[in-house]
């Protein structure tokens, strides 16, 4: 079918910091023809009867459509490949200049394919489709992943809430290749760790952090370290191996926990560590409490937030471990992350703020950093920028 006889979606008039935004929610549209299909490719027109790009369409979804191009071009199997191609691309450089061998591969919306991620693990990919309109697709995208990569494995975790919203079932297990192992061994620099890509967080583990573990490690030297919400320990690992006398890696997970433990062991690290499983906040108060004192305190928790109404209370929970972690530090150096899209750099740096008032200590920032180049922004997006890794001096 040519993109002439798609069905076309025509908008309401938009506010000017909505145009080009890669989502358009249901408020926005002003008609939709009754034999669209969801799931399905169409055209969208502006209000005027402009056209303005091709999308996935999904009555089911808030976000009701999902562009792909700004171009009134044929979307088949062809175009996926190169898409996907043209991903690839603009991180040909990333294992030599990062010396990994595990980075996202497509980063959905920031790489013009809504709804689909793909993380490289060594040899094995691990793909995530969360969008009704990719479920047509399925073949062809791993089809042109085995072509392109040719991985032993491409192993798919879709087994996340947001399906949910696209109206899917969660879902999960191989869809070409070797059944991968139960633990994929990568590199990051000096760093090997395990990787559970069949029941671990995300994909297997957070590679947006993957620069600011490096970045974190060089402050460790010589420092004992408290690492909270450590998952499986990337952290502390790096910190341990650029000199860390002592980590610890705490966590609420005992499988976390256990990952931990055997990823310090492989780094040759079992000595200068313990992991602790507890609740953070209840530990960064015992700590506390106790008189505990450290060189350095990585906090680096899951999203404290899903929508901009929970957002007062996601800043009361990162002013309180962020106030717990200052008073831990004789003096020495905080490293503080948030992956809640809804909280952004200025509300995140006044909770800081807050926190070291409360505190009673001064604060110098020496780094202020993001995802890494892999996980990539739209400036019309902001969306697309979620993560921050605020390093700093608490004197």
């Amino acid at each position: 079918m040519t993109s002439t006889q798609l069905a076309t979606v025509t908008l309401r008039p938009q506010r000017p910091e909505r145009n080009g935004h890669p989502w358009v929610y249901a408020g926005e549209i002003e008609q939709i023809p009754a034999g669209a299909e969801d799931g399905a490719v169409v055209r969208v027109a502006d209000s005027r009867g402009r056209f303005l790009g091709m999308a996935y369409l999904n009555r089911a979804s808030k976000i009701t459509l999902r562009y792909l191009t700004a171009r009134d071009e044929s979307i088949d199997a062809a175009w996926w490949r190169s898409q996907v191609a043209a991903s690839l691309a603009r991180r040909r450089d990333l294992p030599r200049v990062d010396h990994t061998n595990a980075l996202r591969l497509v980063n959905a919306e920031a790489d013009g394919l809504p709804g689909l991620i793909v993380d490289r693990y060594a040899e094995t990919l691990v793909v995530q489709f969360l969008a009704l309109g990719l479920e047509p697709w399925r073949d062809t995208i791993v089809a042109a992943l085995q072509e392109l990569v040719a991985p032993a494995s491409i192993f798919e975790r879709s087994d996340v809430a947001v399906r949910g919203l696209e109206g899917l079932p969660e879902r999960s297990g191989l869809l070409a290749g070797d059944e991968p192992p139960p633990l994929v061994e990568i590199y990051e620099g000096p760093a090997r760790l395990l990787v559970d890509i069949r029941t671990g967080q995300k994909t297997g583990m957070y590679l947006d952090q993957r620069r600011n573990r490096a970045a974190a490690g060089s402050y460790a030297r010589g420092a004992r370290l408290l690492n909270c919400f450590a998952y499986s320990g990337a952290f502390g690992v790096h910190a341990g191996l650029a000199g860390a006398v002592e980590v610890v890696n705490a966590d609420i997970s005992a499988a976390a926990c256990e990952l931990a433990e055997r990823n310090m062991a492989l780094n040759g690290l079992a000595e200068r560590h313990r992991a602790v499983e507890a609740n953070c906040f209840d530990l960064l108060r015992s700590y506390s409490d106790a008189g505990e004192r450290f060189d350095m305190v990585i906090l680096d928790p899951p999203a404290f937030t899903k929508s901009r109404g929970a957002v007062e209370g996601a800043l009361r929970g990162y002013k309180e471990i962020n106030l717990r972690a200052m008073r831990l530090l004789s003096c020495g150096i905080l490293v503080t992350c948030s992956c809640s899209q809804h909280i952004d750099d200025a509300t995140f740096l006044e909770m800081l703020r807050a926190a070291a008032r409360d505190a009673r200590r001064d604060v110098r920032i020496l780094e202020h950093r993001g995802q890494g180049p892999d996980h990539p922004m739209l400036l019309r997006a902001p969306e697309t920028r979620y993560l921050i890794c605020i390093i700093a001096e608490v004197m």
